[in-house]
């Protein structure tokens, strides 16, 4: 008797899965997320057992969002967890600091990297003016800035993905693309 082949779901099956509360989509989207978040919260202070509380957070944070219908499907699902599992994590570190500021660590220590406003933006849990605002943004900007910061793509990968001719074009493109997205929210 041959063994039974079974393919990974593409990112659309999992969504479609998760619609209809199939809790196989879950499981296969907590093992995806599960090294990304684990290593995001090794990297930062953070215990084992904090990152599976961590990633257990953050799945069932898109799971009400895909079940009550507010979650928009704009890149990634791995990429919303992992975004969702920072946000959380870099609050719990802040409360720690606040709670025990005698430690000698410095809020830059706790945080693995200082965020512009509009990477903070873009990590929120509530992205909904940012999804709007990259709409406004167009093409092929709104494609750029999502292979950069969410699907987080060398300018060299989005280079070849968006056939432009260098990671140099990509990096001058970005550039503009962000300037303009900046100028969006800002007026929003």
């Amino acid at each position: 008797m041959a063994a039974e082949i079974h393919f990974l779901p593409t990112e659309e099956k999992v969504l479609e899965m998760l619609q209809q509360g199939d809790q196989r989509g879950l499981v296969h989207l907590y093992k995806q997320c599960r090294s990304p978040v684990r290593a995001y919260v090794l990297r930062n202070n953070g215990t084992p057992d904090d990152a599976e509380d961590l990633l257990q957070e953050a799945v069932v944070v898109l799971w009400e969002r895909i079940r009550d219908r507010s979650y928009e499907h704009s890149a990634r699902m791995e990429t919303f967890v992992l975004a969702v599992a920072r946000n959380i994590w870099l609050r719990r570190l802040y409360r720690r600091k606040r709670e025990n500021p005698g430690n000698g660590e410095t809020w830059a220590q706790v945080a693995d990297d200082k965020l512009s406003p509009l990477e903070a933006l873009m990590q929120d849990e509530d992205s909904a003016r940012l999804a709007s605002s990259l709409k406004e943004l167009g093409e092929p900007c709104r494609t750029i800035l999502l292979l950069y910061y969410y699907e987080e793509c060398s300018m060299d990968e989005i280079a070849r993905q968006m056939g432009f001719a260098n990671a140099e074009t990509v990096k001058s493109k970005k550039y503009q693309c962000k300037k303009r997205l900046q100028a969006i929210l800002e007026r929003m």
